[in-house]
């Protein structure tokens, strides 16, 4: 500042002793707004015509994300703390708080651009396959958690002129009111790194959680939350640590392997149970699907009763029975079904029978995960099942409806009658 004030002396020119550092702070100041209209008002707005005039995806969010804004605001920070270094005077209060607001000012926009930064990052980030594997949005919100804790801490020792050193060591006694105060963050971001770290969750995934309500896909893992948009539409936000600490289902391996599997029962009535009679036989023997069956079967009948000598009662012969020969059919049934898969776990069982009569269980895959043609495939074939039933002498149970109570009444009054 010295030589600028001689320099000045020698055309004439003197201010007086009070002048100097006015001068000064006007050229700090003219500098200041020199260079932000021509960063905001050259710059950057050729730089945002330019991303919008040639598409290009990265300058695009780069520009939506404010970065450069940042960067800029952060470079005059820096330029004014250059400035009042150079042309104020040492020691003074007014060069001491010109760079105190220039250095807050660095910490702040400089934060501000980091996290435009990851911002910018996690948007590029999400258009590559990898990325939905990981919980990317969760572990960035925690670096940014990280980075605003460090730079107020910073910020603060700069205005009470301390080292940093001294307030983190000063931190250990207020560890307790932290972990309260961030207990969440500091839960989800453990969470994040397990659900990653052990393939857990991904966006898009299907994700069931009947506590609270999820049954729907993956929108959004973030740091303390996971959003689940519901087959409804509705959206359930759930706790990301209670993704670790609770049991969920995950059907992104059914969706993975290409087919999903149908497991439900139909209730036989036990009493509609009995052996197939010649003419049963007989007649069954003609259906395309069970020829094969019929024979092999009664081959094996008969080879048996005549190797044991059985007598002509049931209780000594072998037998077929229509339940047995239904459950052959079924499965035929299924194995020739073109929607049905194969190379999975098809069959139909038996299950322990109860009040309601008894349970035969269909259990396959459909070739196709899509709900809709699943839910067609599934009503198709039980629509089969219910019409073919009564072709075996069989019945499905059903508790009596109030239409059978009126028929019931009905029949006894024409029986009084």
């Amino acid at each position: 500042m010295q030589q600028l004030m001689s320099f000045l002396k020698q055309y004439g020119i003197d201010f007086g002793h009070g002048t100097p550092t006015l001068v000064a702070f006007g050229i700090v100041f003219l500098t200041a707004i020199l260079l932000h209209l021509i960063l905001h008002r050259l710059v950057l707005p050729a730089f945002a015509r330019r991303a919008r005039d040639r598409s290009i995806l990265w300058l695009q969010v780069i520009s939506e994300n404010k970065l450069f804004q940042r960067l800029a605001f952060t470079l005059q920070g820096i330029v004014i703390n250059v400035q009042a270094v150079l042309w104020l005077q040492k020691g003074g209060d007014i060069a001491a708080i010109v760079t105190t607001c220039a250095q807050l000012w660095i910490m702040l926009y400089g934060l501000l651009s980091f996290f435009s930064l990851l911002d910018v990052i996690l948007r590029l980030s999400s258009r590559f396959d990898f990325a939905s594997q990981f919980p990317l949005k969760g572990v960035v919100q925690g670096i940014k958690l990280i980075s605003a804790i460090i730079v107020a801490i910073m910020m603060i020792s700069l205005l009470i002129g301390k080292s940093p050193a001294i307030l983190i060591s000063g931190l250990g006694a207020m560890a307790a009111v932290l972990m309260l105060v961030f207990k969440d963050p500091i839960l989800g971001l453990v969470a994040g790194i397990q659900l990653s770290a052990n393939n857990m969750l991904k966006l898009g995934d299907w994700l069931e959680m009947t506590k609270y309500g999820a049954d729907g896909s993956v929108t959004d893992i973030g740091l303390t939350t996971v959003k689940v948009r519901n087959w409804d539409n509705t959206i359930t936000t759930i706790p990301t640590y209670a993704l670790v600490s609770d049991a969920f289902k995950n059907w992104s391996g059914m969706s993975a392997s290409g087919g999903r599997r149908i497991k439900r029962c139909i209730q036989i009535d036990t009493t509609s149970i009995r052996f197939l009679t010649e003419e049963d036989q007989q007649k069954l023997a003609g259906v395309r699907l069970l020829k094969s069956y019929i024979s092999d079967r009664q081959q094996e009948i008969v080879s048996w009763n005549t190797q044991h000598k059985a007598a002509e009662s049931a209780l000594d012969q072998r037998r077929m029975t229509n339940v047995g020969t239904f459950r052959a059919y079924l499965n035929e049934y299924l194995q020739q079904h073109p929607r049905i898969r194969k190379d999975m776990t098809l069959m139909v069982r038996q299950m322990e029978p109860g009040a309601q009569g008894l349970p035969l269980e269909i259990y396959a895959f459909t070739s196709t995960v899509v709900w809709l043609e699943y839910e067609s495939i599934q009503a198709d074939i039980f629509d089969h099942i219910y019409a073919v039933i009564g072709e075996f002498g069989l019945r499905v149970h059903q508790a009596p409806t109030g239409n059978d109570v009126r028929s019931l009444g009905g029949r006894e009054v024409e029986t009084r009658i």
